[in-house]
C-alpha cells in the first residue's frame, strides 16, 4: 500500500516542502476545538494534526487505514493520554451514531471513489449540533488542470481522484446538502482549503 511505503518520510513533506500550509493548517483546526469535545480523527496519517487535536480536547480517536501511518501517529502522540488510536477504514466507520462533538479528516476527500459515502459516515457519527472538519489540498491552478504536486504523487501510487479549486470544493459540499458551513483557504507551494461544517440532519 501507497501509505505504508511513505509512513517514514510523510513527515518531511509536512514539515519541510509544505510547511507554511501545516502550520497555518494546525491553528485552523485547533480554533475549532474546545476542551469538552471527543474527537474522532480519520485519515489521521502520522499523526500531524493529531498533536493539536489532542492538546486542545477531551478525547481523541484517531484512526487511518493505513497501520505504519497509525504506528507513527501513535508514537508523535505519545505524550498524550487522552488520545486512542484505531485502524479503520472512513467508508465503514464502527462507532455509533452521534458519538462525536466534531469528526476532522484531512487531506482524504480527494482520495477517495465515493466521497459521499465517506460524508455520509461522517456526519453519521457527528452529534446533532457537532462539526466536521474537512482539510483538502486544493489545485493550485483554477483551470481545473491536474496540478505538478498531483502528478508526482499519482505516479508514485496515490492518485488524486478529484482536482478541487476553491470554489469546486464548495460546490461539492453544496451538492451534498452542507449549506451551513465556512471555508478557509490556505495558500503556499500545496495549498489547502478548510471546509466547517455544521452536522446535517439525515432524512
Amino acid at each position: 500500500m501507497f501509505w505504508d511505503r511513505v509512513a517514514g518520510v510523510y513527515d518531511i513533506f509536512v514539515n519541510i516542502f509544505n510547511a507554511k500550509v501545516h502550520n497555518e493548517l494546525k491553528k485552523v483546526v485547533a480554533d475549532q476545538i474546545e476542551n469538552t469535545d471527543n474527537v474522532l480523527e480519520c485519515a489521521c496519517g502520522t499523526g500531524l494534526l493529531s498533536t493539536v487535536i489532542a492538546k486542545k480536547s477531551k478525547t481523541l480517536l484517531a484512526t487511518d487505514f493505513s497501520a505504519r501511518m497509525l504506528k507513527k501517529a501513535k508514537k508523535n502522540c505519545s505524550q498524550y493520554e487522552n488520545a486512542s488510536f484505531r485502524q479503520a477504514n472512513i467508508m465503514s466507520l464502527d462507532e455509533l451514531d452521534s458519538s462525536f462533538d466534531k469528526v476532522v479528516a484531512a487531506n482524504v476527500i480527494h482520495l477517495l471513489d465515493e466521497p459521499d459515502k465517506a460524508m455520509n459516515e461522517l456526519n453519521r457519527v457527528c452529534r446533532n449540533g457537532g462539526k466536521i472538519i474537512i482539510p483538502t489540498y486544493m489545485n493550485k491552478k483554477g483551470s481545473g488542470r491536474t496540478s505538478g504536486f498531483a502528478k508526482i504523487v499519482g505516479k508514485a501510487g496515490a492518485g488524486f481522484k478529484r482536482q478541487f479549486t476553491f470554489d469546486s470544493y464548495k460546490e461539492f459540499f453544496d451538492e451534498l446538502g452542507y449549506t451551513e458551513g465556512s471555508y478557509v483557504m490556505i495558500d503556499g507551494k500545496v495549498p489547502c482549503a478548510v471546509a466547517i461544517l455544521s452536522k446535517k440532519e439525515r432524512q
